[in-house]
């Protein structure tokens, strides 16, 4: 079968990519540059999904009048798009049909009574939307295909994780039923829960749709084209001098992309490193640039970049009584798992124990709960800045130039020796600009 022995590889394009009728354009020429067989992952047209949770958050407040105000604009926009994407009054024909179909689905719903089930349906029109309307464009151009619905392969169990084995054996019956194509087109971000239901893998999501797929088939390569030529050594929204980094290994990637590297999905390392296959980050826009090659082997030794993740609130738990009474941690851990509340950072004294979070939704029952084992502090409004790079914690003069760098920052904790391969400082979120920019000089000399 096609997708035995790693032939065939995963494209994924984000919303910037397909946002715009001439990007569509583009991305047909990238799919169709090579004889390999492929599944193309899309996310929804930029800015959709955006649209989406207005329209269902403004549904959730009662407000249908607006909601439908939204809805039509929407429709309107995906109007205009069709026009520019297609030619043929057949091929215009068929996408009006689509768009009637889901946007006559947003309609009716404005008559049922709001709930999470129907935010899940309303935040999966934008990957099929996407997807549908590409399908026709690549019919029009002759361009042989097969669409694989993600939503009769892409599994999640109770708790929001994916099922791979599952994903594997539907995945594997559906390209066995094409097996005369060699490029698919499927949605990034959609899926069915537990109990069958619509549901999603969250913002960002298309990303680990197209890890867990190049796990599934054991892809040759799974390759991430967004709108910048790979992962960049800083965050070029606020440093004036980045460069695209050429290789990384998994264990660097995903520090990086837990810790804010916006290119990519935290959670879209761990099946393409668990079954070894190959991450390439490319760009739409540059198709010839090298982009960042994410692999088993790092490449070379030292720094390679530096991320920074707000939102962060950090707790600290002061008991000069308890905390070096045995099982204290322990105590405070359970807390967090109870609440299922994941720590960013820790470090401990004698008389104190501090953590972070990145979602405070639960914080109020976690303080009421961490109360009886001493005075609990909070600080909110941080954020964590990660310097990730190869064995940098064993690299020469790295610790001496990070710190000499960020001297004039006030720095509230620090992490380090927990990876060979990230160094993480929690700062005020006001002084995270001119950290980033501090780093760039101090430790690439830009």
């Amino acid at each position: 079968m096609q997708q035995s022995g790693g032939i065939m590889k995963i494209m994924k394009f984000g919303g910037t990519s397909v946002g715009k009728p001439e990007r569509m354009h583009q991305v047909s020429q990238l799919i169709t540059a090579d004889d390999e067989s492929k599944i193309v992952v899309l996310s929804a047209l930029s800015g959709t999904t955006n649209n989406l949770v207005e329209i269902s958050n403004t549904m959730a407040t009662g407000n249908k009048s607006e909601a439908k105000q939204l809805i039509e604009k929407l429709e309107n926009h995906y109007k205009d798009f069709i026009k520019q994407l297609l030619k043929t009054d057949v091929c215009l024909d068929a996408a009006a049909k689509v768009l009637n179909e889901h946007f006559e689905f947003l309609y009716i719903i404005l008559r049922i009574s709001f709930s999470e089930s129907l935010n899940k349906d309303i935040l999966a029109q934008g990957e099929l939307l996407s997807t549908k309307l590409f399908s026709i464009y690549l019919t029009e151009n002759k361009i042989d295909h097969a669409l694989l619905p993600a939503l009769e392969f892409m599994t999640i169990d109770g708790y929001d994780e994916p099922q791979i084995g599952a994903i594997k054996v539907k995945l594997a019956q559906l390209l066995k039923q094409n097996s005369d194509k060699k490029i698919f087109i499927t949605q990034g971000y959609i899926c069915r829960n537990a109990k069958g239901e619509v549901d999603n893998l969250k913002r960002g999501g298309s990303d680990y749709s197209a890890s867990l797929i190049a796990a599934a088939i054991n892809a040759s390569v799974c390759e991430i084209w967004t709108d910048i030529d790979g992962m960049h050594n800083n965050d070029p929204r606020i440093v004036n001098k980045t460069f695209a980094i050429e290789q990384l290994s998994f264990e660097e990637a995903a520090e990086l992309a837990y810790f804010g590297a916006k290119i990519l999905h935290p959670a879209s390392i761990w099946p393409a490193q668990y079954y070894n296959v190959p991450v390439k980050l490319l760009n739409t826009m540059e198709p010839s640039a090298k982009g960042t090659l994410i692999a088993e082997k790092a490449g070379s030794v030292g720094v390679k970049a530096v991320a920074a993740k707000d939102g962060i609130t950090a707790i600290r738990v002061k008991s000069s009584r308890m905390l070096l009474a045995y099982g204290f941690l322990r105590k405070v851990f359970e807390v967090f798992e109870k609440y299922r509340t994941s720590i960013d950072m820790i470090t401990t004294s004698e008389v104190a124990v501090s953590v972070t979070i990145d979602n405070d939704v639960n914080l109020p029952d976690i303080i009421k709960e961490l109360e009886p084992f001493g005075t609990v502090e909070i600080d909110t409004n941080h954020t964590i800045v990660s310097i990730v790079g190869n064995e940098i914690a064993e690299t020469k003069d790295v610790m001496k130039k990070l710190f000499d760098a960020i001297e004039p920052i006030p720095v509230r904790m620090v992490s380090y020796g927990g990876s060979k391969h990230n160094v993480s400082l929690l700062i005020d979120r006001s002084y995270k600009d001119q950290t980033l920019q501090l780093l760039n000089t101090g430790l690439f000399g830009l």
